[in-house]
């Protein structure tokens, strides 16, 4: 039929400037994800390999390993577990690497709220002090256990007798012989109480506020010397230019122990060497007559410090513990003075309380007084 061929245009698909831009705008932001997820992963990775939670903070100390410490501890054995608190468990261990020197392993139970910054405020107060009369820190470890978590524990001195708290209220089953502390190793272990808080107060380059001082937190080494430890809430505090102290530096708050923790910290106070005064105060008490601050009998506004004073000095055979042994009436002249200090650091005011250089001060005077058998002369120096 000889008709023109069809006029035939193949079709062609152009996309718009519009969706090219856009889908190279979306897969290279995908691509750009995909690399900083990896970098992430990779850094997560590498940060629980090698935790540094202890910036600096514990320079000065060797640092031991997650396995060594398991294998001190018999795999953190409840045989070994000698004692247990708020943040954290301590254990018995044997350490190798230094021919087998008994150890204690305080391991951090980093799942409870506030043991983490614990950890911290301890490393702090504990990286610079050295006294006698304060528990030694040997090494720490921050690692990760065998399950991949977390993992923090203090290594210290081991104490052969255990605590104050155990001595002076232990109680004998039948099969044991309960030992008892006589009047002249509590007054010895009140001196050293008193020269660690001293230290600790007045001797450090920032003071160091401990912040729950107790019985369980004494503890006594083979010759029933006293060691102060536990520092898990202490604050370090800056020195001004005429040696006061004030400018906390610690972020926990204060907790402390009920009956020892000082009144003021329950309406908001700052720490401060006096708060430590007032629980050393409580001890004082709480030593020479027996009586736990928390005793059920102090209800409706009778408390230690009340019960003391009104039995002070007339009828201080009432208040002391019945098992110290009071020889003749130089001891009790003695008991009464050590009482009388032990109220004055446990005033609820402030400004009443002692401060501890006079305390050591005192203490030692009736010491000497008791060693020389002339304790009508501490009459003269309250």
């Amino acid at each position: 039929m000889k008709l023109p061929a069809c006029p035939f245009k193949q079709r062609k698909h152009k996309r718009s400037p519009t969706v090219i831009i856009l889908t190279t705008t979306v897969t290279s932001f995908l691509f750009l994800m995909m690399i900083a997820s990896l970098l992430c992963v990779f850094h997560w990775r590498k940060s629980r390999k090698n935790p540094s939670s202890t910036p600096f903070i514990m320079d000065s100390l060797p640092q031991i390993s997650y396995n060594e410490l398991l294998h001190a501890t018999g795999g953190f054995s409840s045989d070994n577990l000698i004692g247990q608190g708020g943040f954290g468990s301590v254990y018995r261990g044997i350490l190798d690497r230094d021919g087998g020197k008994l150890v204690a392993v305080k391991v951090l139970n980093l799942q409870q709220h506030g043991a983490s910054k614990s950890f911290i405020a301890e490393c702090k107060a504990l990286r610079n002090i050295r006294h006698r009369n304060l528990v030694k820190i040997l090494t720490y470890c921050s690692s990760i256990d065998f399950k991949g978590n977390d993992f923090k524990a203090l290594v210290f001195d081991f104490m052969e007798n255990g605590s104050l708290d155990t001595w002076l209220y232990q109680e004998g089953n039948g099969n044991t012989q309960v030992q008892n502390l006589n009047f002249l190793r509590r007054l010895h272990i009140a001196i050293d109480v008193s020269f660690a808080l001293l230290y600790l107060h007045d001797d450090c380059e920032a003071p160091v506020i401990h912040c729950d001082l107790k019985p369980s937190n004494i503890l006594l080494d083979n010759e029933m010397t006293a060691h102060v430890g536990d520092f898990g809430l202490s604050k370090l505090l800056s020195k001004t230019i005429n040696n006061s102290s004030q400018g906390e530096t610690s972020s926990i708050g204060i907790k402390g122990t009920i009956g020892y923790m000082a009144p003021e910290y329950g309406i908001g106070s700052e720490a401060s060497a006096s708060g430590d005064v007032y629980s050393l105060g409580i001890i004082l008490l709480e030593m020479f007559t027996g009586k736990k601050p928390t005793d059920e009998m102090f209800t409706s506004g009778l408390n230690l410090h009340n019960f003391v004073k009104a039995k002070i000095p007339g009828q201080v055979m009432q208040v002391v513990d019945p098992k110290l042994e009071l020889g003749d009436n130089n001891v009790q002249k003695c008991i009464v003075s050590i009482l009388e200090i032990g109220l004055a650091c446990s005033a609820e005011q402030v400004g009443e309380r002692m401060n501890m250089r006079d305390v050591t001060r005192k203490l030692n005077i009736i010491m000497d007084a008791f060693r020389r058998g002339r304790p009508d002369s501490l009459r003269q120096t309250n």
